[in-house]
């Protein structure tokens, strides 16, 4: 059976629909009230969470346009490509009219309202076990906190709901944006009552690409992390929550140094179902046309065959320099990463962190590189930042050197004997930020991160203090402090500019 929804993708879209367009029926759909019937209907429908996950219009494989090109890590370097529309985000000139970025606001929505379909209908199903209920309520929840935690970071305040609606009169009546108060609030309690189900500690225990309880403490304590950092209410009481949940996490691991996993093991298509590191990840098919993944391809540079037996023609994923001088001298983390194209149509350092050259992903690509979404290295170096946030520099700093002995880096302490080293990185927050960027480089963090750490004024400061020649054709002298956030799109601002008011400076 095909689950068609009758609803609309965003909340937001149905402002000039009429009762009698609603009332009426697709004879090719389901409908949602007559579909969940059984616990088998229930279980595809939370598959179907799981597929929203995959487009690089959410936070997929392909998502990088909405965070890791935001950062000064990758970005775009064809300003003239759809009409500039993707280089607009990188280059700090982004308009409340870009489709692209409407076509992220609107999909982000519509696997929200996926999440809040199966919530409002599955107390409707009779399960023969009650905790196969509670687990799949619990994946629903995890999902939704994902999406609106993306969500909240990039526009601030937001329209939040957690039921479908169904009427005109009930999408007006949420078509209105909430604090980032409320929006974590209710981030938060679907994580904490996503913890009380019985769901794995692990996904080793579960199923690969499903949600676990070491996930939903890790994506916890990141959501506190960022509260305690960015919110002027209850800063400390927020740090130590997020140094509680991460701790759990990283207690749930069932390896013991971080050394023990080499670094390459974990991008392996290989070993993406065995690698104890991973700890949530959005999967993808090897050899398939349609549930392949495209990132070792998208990323391969013309004259290169690294990533793929796919022949590119153009300059594949775009590493800036800005960040390739970042990695320190013997790093070994730095030649898996990244690589310099010397083709005369590329003469760039291109991505090569997503490999797949196997000869079932073939000439065409179709990869199996699943997208991780978390994993261990990336808990521990935010609980190293949640500890040092706390005042526990010395805690902070044994989890700093865990990363660092893995990549074959001296310790922070023998580091900072370096004068190239304390200079460039000063303090522990700023040691902690360069070893996030080197560890997770291209992985979509380097943006939360910097605006989880910088003031928008503060990030203004960083970004100019930059050289415009390591940083590619992105003008960096446009970034204001309007930049913080993305625009409401136009046509949700059009809708009603009062309930839906734009960000400053757009």
């Amino acid at each position: 059976m095909k689950w068609k929804y009758i609803l609309p993708i965003a909340i937001m879209t149905l402002g000039s629909c009429s009762k009698d367009f609603l009332d009426q029926k697709d004879p090719n759909a389901t409908l949602i009230d007559d579909y969940f019937k059984t616990e088998n209907d229930v279980l595809l429908a939370v598959n179907g969470l799981y597929q929203a996950l995959r487009s690089g219009n959410t936070i997929g494989e392909t998502s990088s346009l909405y965070s890791e090109q935001r950062s000064d890590n990758t970005g775009t370097n064809d300003n003239q490509s759809n009409s500039g529309e993707p280089f607009q985000f990188n280059d700090f000139s982004l308009l409340p009219s870009n489709s692209y970025l409407k076509t992220h606001w609107v999909n982000m929505y519509d696997g929200i309202a996926r999440c809040n379909t199966l919530l409002a209908h599955i107390d409707g199903v009779s399960f023969s076990n009650e905790d196969t209920k509670k687990r799949y309520m619990a994946e629903a929840k995890f999902i939704r906190a994902l999406l609106y935690f993306h969500m909240v970071r990039k526009w601030g305040a937001i329209p939040l709901t957690t039921v479908p609606p169904t009427t005109t009169d009930e999408v007006s009546a949420i078509a209105y944006r909430q604090e980032e108060r409320i929006v974590y609030g209710q981030i938060i309690k679907d994580l904490t009552e996503a913890l009380d189900s019985n769901l794995p500690n692990e996904q080793w225990d579960y199923a690969v690409g499903r949600v676990s309880k070491a996930a939903i403490n890790a994506l916890l304590g990141q959501v506190y992390l960022t509260m305690g950092s960015t919110l002027s209410e209850n800063p400390q009481a927020n740090l130590q929550q997020a140094e509680a949940y991460l701790s759990a996490a990283y207690d749930m691991r069932s390896f013991g140094e971080l050394q023990e996993i080499p670094y390459t093991d974990v991008f392996d298509v290989n070993k993406k179902n065995t690698c104890k590191e991973l700890v949530f990840q959005i999967q993808y098919l090897q050899g398939d046309q349609n549930y392949s993944s495209a990132i070792a391809r998208n990323n391969q540079a013309k004259g290169e065959t690294i990533n793929s037996l796919k022949p590119s023609t153009g300059s594949g994923g775009m590493a800036k320099r800005d960040l390739v001088n970042d990695y320190e001298q013997g790093d070994l983390r730095k030649d898996f990463s990244v690589k310099f194209a010397a083709d005369p149509q590329v003469s760039d350092w291109f991505i090569t962190k997503f490999r797949d050259t196997s000869p079932a992903a073939g000439a065409q690509g179709w990869g199996g590189n699943d997208w991780i979404v978390i994993r261990y290295a990336d808990i521990m170096l935010l609980l190293a930042e949640a500890k040092m946030k706390l005042g526990k520099d010395s805690e902070a700093i044994v989890l700093l050197n865990q990363v660092r002995a893995r990549a074959g880096m001296p310790s922070y302490q023998e580091a900072m004997r370096n004068t190239a080293y304390a200079t460039k990185y000063p303090t522990l927050k700023e040691a902690i930020l360069h070893e996030r960027r080197v560890e997770l480089a291209f992985e979509n963090h380097r943006w939360f991160d910097l605006i989880r750490n910088y003031t928008a004024e503060e990030l203004v400061a960083y970004f100019k203090s930059k050289n415009q020649s390591d940083y590619g054709l992105a003008n960096l002298n446009n970034i204001g402090t309007k930049d913080r956030y993305f625009p409401i799109p136009y046509d949700e601002y059009q809708l009603d500019p009062e309930k839906m008011y734009q960000n400053p400076g757009y």
